[in-house]
């Protein structure tokens, strides 16, 4: 048993996965995702349907390194005991690292407060690594790639990056952090901010790396960002080498 009988209980779930095989996280009709497949899991567990909303929505083929999701249920659960039979009933592209209880009005998407993303390029050829990271052998301008990340820092309206015809009618985004690092013959993008668009993380590292190739001119990349049109902006680059880094919430949303 899991549970003994009390009131309604709120849980935030921590998670990482492998998003190779998922179509995103969330659910899809006649395409498994992250979303459905631990719904179907707690479903058994708990003998009943589970629904769960996640921190954020990562798209096809993007993994997650942090993920956190929260749902209701009616008793006190035995979370160690869930996390392991969780774990144990899971495919291996899916990993429950926790289960917080935290209050009953906290929200998964809502009470974030940041979000980071990471984007992995090589440009060396790695066959041990060759799905996780973007091999990417050209010549970069790391100055121009200096100036395009100075540019997007203190840049507010992303809608120059944002997947068309998607169901937002906000475009802004606070970016907290963005910079790179440079290991060996790998390239490290990592982003933070207060929320993301659909696509944006990989639509901002394409235009990046055309500037760095001089496909884009980097004097009109602020001339790209006020024309609030994605047809200007670099193309995607694969969603393979993306990565879900962190979620961050206030720790006045846990209950201990």
């Amino acid at each position: 048993m899991f549970y003994k009988l009390t009131n309604r209980l709120r849980y935030f779930i921590e998670l990482s996965y492998n998003g190779k095989n998922f179509h995103g996280w969330q659910y899809q009709p006649n395409a498994m995702s992250v979303q459905q497949t631990i719904e179907d899991s707690l479903e058994i567990l708990l003998k009943q349907r589970i629904k769960i909303l996640g921190a954020g929505r990562t798209d096809t083929g993007v993994h997650a390194k942090q993920m956190y999701a929260h749902f209701d249920f009616e008793d006190t659960l035995n979370l160690e005991n869930l996390i392991y039979k969780l774990n144990a009933f899971l495919n291996k592209d899916i990993v429950i690292v926790n289960i917080h209880k935290v209050k009953s009005d906290s929200h998964a998407r809502f009470d974030a407060i940041s979000r980071e993303y990471e984007y992995y390029i090589t440009q060396k050829k790695d066959v041990y690594s060759y799905d996780k990271k973007y091999f990417f052998s050209k010549k970069l301008d790391f100055n121009k790639i200096d100036e395009a990340v100075n540019i997007l820092k203190k840049t507010k309206n992303f809608k120059s990056f944002c997947r068309t015809k998607s169901d937002v009618t906000n475009y802004n985004c606070d970016i907290y952090d963005f910079h790179y690092e440079i290991k060996d013959s790998e390239i490290i993008f990592r982003i933070r901010a207060n929320r993301f668009l659909r696509n944006m993380v990989r639509s901002l590292i394409g235009t990046i790396l055309d500037i760095s190739l001089d496909k884009l001119p980097i004097k009109n990349l602020p001339e790209i960002i006020k024309k609030s049109n994605r047809i200007y902006a670099g193309p995607s680059v694969p969603a393979h080498a993306l990565f879900l880094s962190n979620v961050e919430y206030p720790k006045t949303v846990f209950v201990k």
